[in-house]
């Protein structure tokens, strides 16, 4: 059955006349959440019995500070903007001593509080704070706002989140790259709630109850993926360290990690296997220089297995007047500095000539190395080449280039390399449409669930009959 509405409706006195858009669904609980339609026919206005005020009337904004003459030894647990989003809410908190935390740590936050950023606020960074320890500070690019004695924290908390409201946020940001809101700009943004305090509870409560239906659903469909991602590495893996014919003899490849490869397989350095190429950034003072045709990938560019573009380019100038390779199609791309991680090796192979940083190298193989068959053997050997890479002063990881030439993998003849690549990609293939239809309906789920939140905290569904796990 589908929600109800409320029995009245009044006209807007704010929303229309501020650009809010008129953002809210029916929500049907006839089928599953991640199947819901979404139908843009809604009540107009708000519920007979609410309220719509700015922001700055019914809670304050940034009440509490920590000083700067705060002990250096005392122990703060600092969350910062990276660490929050719209649904998990804050998701990490760095312990660390005041003298320490960066001087962005200095806003002071209490049960019922509602963190928003004010900067980037492209990336929703928004959190209601629960049950937070008595240390805990959060940067100074979040507004910290606290609702006045006559709203309920947890009913404001969810009408912060509804997706009309963050909309309203991003339309007042200014900045292209940056964009940012001022905390007086944000709070004269408009909110509508119930003037019934018990009813404010009672939408709190079956959000709650709904959310959380909603989130364990989405944690299972998460470690879904996660499954279907280790599968993915392991077929992998196994591909390219034992072959397709489980009956081929083995005998020792004399690298501990590696074991066992087929009896047929040479072990060889990569270095006696590749023609390495190196990158740079022509001048960036040189406008000729930049805006052109020419693909100029970076480590940034690095998120899918085949590059045909970038998020930069450059002109032919740059490549007749400096130092800039062109490196050809179908050569494999790796990241040796940057975006190394503790479980991944960026590599991806080139579909038109492009042009590389200084953080990426280009691998050229020659007589005795296929392509595809040294792609997938990159991809699989991902986590031991993780772990030869060194960590920087700055936290960053980097590949040396002689660790890189020097790591020894196993090489079956050319026309087997062929064969399990075509496997490869055939098997891989039915493992990503499943990934891709999971992550398709964790996106549903997330849709539905900001959808949810909307409609209750702007009165276009009424919940006021709803009773616990047993209402509907």
């Amino acid at each position: 059955m589908s929600y109800p509405t409320y029995p009245e409706y009044r006209a807007s006195r704010f929303l229309e006349a501020e650009g809010f858009p008129a953002r809210s669904r029916w929500l049907s609980e006839a089928t599953p959440p991640d199947r819901q339609p979404q139908i843009n026919c809604t009540p107009a206005g708000v519920p007979a019995g609410w309220e719509e005020r700015r922001l700055k009337f019914v809670a304050t904004c940034n009440d509490e500070t920590l000083p700067e003459t705060t002990d250096p030894d005392f122990e703060i647990a600092y969350v910062d903007i990276s660490s929050v989003n719209l649904v998990d809410g804050i998701t990490a908190v760095e312990v660390l001593p005041f003298e320490k935390a960066p001087s962005r740590a200095r806003r002071i936050v209490r049960e019922g509080d509602t963190i928003i950023s004010t900067v980037r606020t492209y990336l929703k960074a928004i959190a209601p704070i629960k049950a937070p320890p008595d240390n805990m500070i959060v940067s100074t690019g979040f507004a910290v706002v606290r609702p006045l004695e006559f709203l309920a924290p947890q009913f404001l908390g969810y009408a912060l989140q509804n997706a009309t409201f963050i909309d309203a946020v991003v339309a007042n940001s200014t900045g292209v790259s940056y964009p940012a809101i001022n905390p007086s700009t944000l709070i004269g943004l408009v909110v509508s709630y119930p003037k019934n305090e018990t009813e404010q509870q009672q939408i709190a409560a079956f959000l709650d109850w709904k959310t959380g239906q909603i989130d364990a659903l989405t944690t299972k469909k998460k470690e879904l993926l996660e499954k279907l991602k280790e599968q993915r590495r392991a077929v992998i893996t196994q591909a390219v360290t034992k072959g397709l014919n489980t009956a081929a003899p083995l005998r020792d490849s004399g690298i501990p990690w590696l074991g066992q490869v087929p009896k047929h397989w040479e072990v060889i350095p990569l270095g006696f296997l590749i023609t390495m190429l190196g990158g740079m950034t022509p001048s960036m003072a040189n406008s000729e220089y930049w805006e052109g045709d020419i693909p100029w990938v970076t480590p940034k560019d690095m998120k899918q297995p085949r590059i045909s573009d970038s998020t930069d380019r450059i002109t032919e100038k740059a490549l007749a007047e400096t130092s800039i390779s062109l490196i050809p199609t179908h050569t494999v791309l790796v990241v040796v500095r940057g975006m190394i991680l503790a479980h991944s090796f960026p590599t991806a192979v080139t579909e038109r000539p492009v042009t590389i940083n200084q953080d990426m190298k280009a691998l050229r193989t020659g007589d005795k190395l296929e392509v595809e068959y040294l792609f997938w053997s990159l991809v699989g050997f991902g986590k031991i080449f993780s772990a030869l890479a060194q960590e920087s002063a700055h936290g960053t990881r980097k590949m040396e280039t002689e660790t890189l030439k020097k790591f020894t993998f196993p090489v079956p003849p050319r026309n087997e390399q062929k064969e399990i690549s075509h496997d490869l990609e055939k098997r891989l293939r039915k493992l990503d449409k499943l990934a891709q239809a999971t992550e398709s309906t964790i996106a549903r789920l997330t849709e539905y669930r900001t959808a949810l939140i909307t409609a209750a905290t702007t009165g276009k569904i009424d919940v006021r009959g709803w009773r616990g796990a047993r209402g509907t």
